[in-house]
């Protein structure tokens, strides 16, 4: 969440910053009215405590002095303070609540490097890889919920029998595929990044952490009987991972990763790209995360978005790379550059990973911090936090059979995933 410190310094900054986000940028005046008036309360329970701890004093003098009424006297006087203390004490607890619920639901600020605009439509393309969306040919042209059928590898019908719509079963080569790409994927970065396996089910703070409560409630899938939430991606686990803890400068950048099947609940997204792989409740990815300096912030967030690209292109994917303008951010982002690979079968660009840079708005939630390795300087700051998808199945999977359809039909299975189809090398 925003630092309600940098709110009192320099409020015009923060209202600039949440306005090119279209944010209500009055959420700063209310924040600052509120912190107020729970400065003054704080500031006269403060006083009275200062005066019980005075009279307590007194009464220990006027005793020893053999003054007993005197300091009965001035003890009545003191035990009345007491309820007043109490009384300022939850008030000034229930404004503090009502600060931080504010701050839990305002966004972050945008980078000054992310382009303006108000929406999708003004996102940035910086460039495209491959052949783009154009000159495909009529066999690569199929949507791949029929050629999924046709092989065998995509059970649509039975995944909505089992859970309902909009989850799938994968089949033969199909759950080799979904097992190959995530091994891929986990391969490839092994060299710097700690694989680590999270639950898949976690506390409500750990969800607060990411920003993904309050705000995103009706997206996520809730355990209500034991208060758990399944996690719509690992970065919620993985940010998390350092919860309430202070790290040594010289660990970082902390580099992880993990491979986690992902649920979301896709509230907004009633009748909309539901077909086939487009948009489903459950599916795994492999997730990148780092703690980091805000000095170390530039190269990770750049090293994060050339791997997840370095992948669709072993995989043979055309894809391009976006700028997120500042009112299509996440709400915990301050800069987000998108990936999306074409499927030439829907005829479609399809997001399959956003890089994105948090400053410290996701580590300030999470209270993940670390200790300056300068010996002059020991106050604890907060981390930095990045993330990315190394490789989010669904649609890099869409993309990849209608991609590498051949005219007869089978589906050539590219050459960097033979190593986890126990020999395949076509569907068909």
């Amino acid at each position: 969440m925003l630092d309600l410190r940098l709110i009192r310094s320099d409020p015009d900054a923060v209202r600039a910053g949440l306005s090119r986000r279209g944010e209500d940028a009055d959420v700063v005046d209310r924040v600052l009215a509120l912190d107020e008036r729970n400065r003054g309360l704080v500031g006269d329970r403060d006083d009275l405590r200062a005066r019980v701890r005075s009279l307590s004093k007194e009464v220990g003098g006027l005793r020893r002095d053999g003054k007993v009424e005197e300091a009965e006297a001035i003890q009545a006087e003191s035990r009345a303070l007491g309820p007043q203390i109490d009384d300022l004490d939850v008030e000034a607890e229930g404004l503090s609540h009502q600060i931080r619920d504010l701050l839990l639901r305002t966004p972050n600020l945008p980078s000054v490097d992310a382009p303006d605009g108000a929406a999708e439509h003004d996102n940035v393309v910086l460039r495209v890889e491959g052949q783009g969306d154009q000159g495909w040919a009529e066999h690569q042209r199929v949507p791949h919920w029929d050629t999924g059928e046709q092989l065998g590898i995509l059970d649509v019908e039975r995944g909505t029998k089992l859970s309902g719509s909009m989850f799938v079963a994968y089949r033969g080569l199909g759950a080799t595929l979904v097992r190959a790409l995530c091994q891929l994927a986990l391969d490839r970065n092994a060299d710097a990044f700690e694989e680590i396996r999270p639950p898949t089910m976690v506390l409500t703070e750990t969800m607060v952490s990411t920003g993904h409560l309050p705000k995103f409630e009706e997206d996520a899938y809730h355990l209500e009987r034991d208060d758990l939430w399944a996690i719509p991606t690992a970065e919620v686990p993985l940010t998390s991972l350092a919860r309430n803890e202070i790290l040594d400068e010289a660990e970082l950048p902390t580099r992880m990763m993990a491979h986690t099947s992902c649920f979301r609940r896709e509230a907004g997204s009633a009748g909309r790209d539901t077909r086939g792989l487009l948009r489903v409740h459950e599916f795994d990815k492999v997730e990148l995360l780092a703690y980091l300096t805000p000095e170390q912030a530039p190269e990770v967030h750049a090293d994060v978005l050339a791997r997840a690209e370095a992948l669709l292109v072993e995989l043979g994917l055309t894809y391009r790379v976006l700028d997120l303008c500042a009112g299509d951010l996440g709400g915990s982002s301050a800069r987000t550059w998108d990936l999306e690979v074409f499927a030439p079968g829907v005829d479609r660009w399809l997001e399959v990973s956003s890089v994105s840079w948090f400053t410290d708005y996701q580590a300030r939630r999470a209270n993940v911090r670390y200790r300056p390795s300068d010996p002059e300087d020991k106050q604890p700051r907060f981390v930095h936090t990045v993330n990315g998808s190394g490789l989010a199945v669904p649609r890099v999977l869409a993309a990849l059979l209608e991609v590498h359809r051949q005219p007869d039909g089978t589906v050539a299975i590219p050459e960097a995933l033979h190593l986890y189809t126990r020999g395949a090398t076509v569907i068909g």
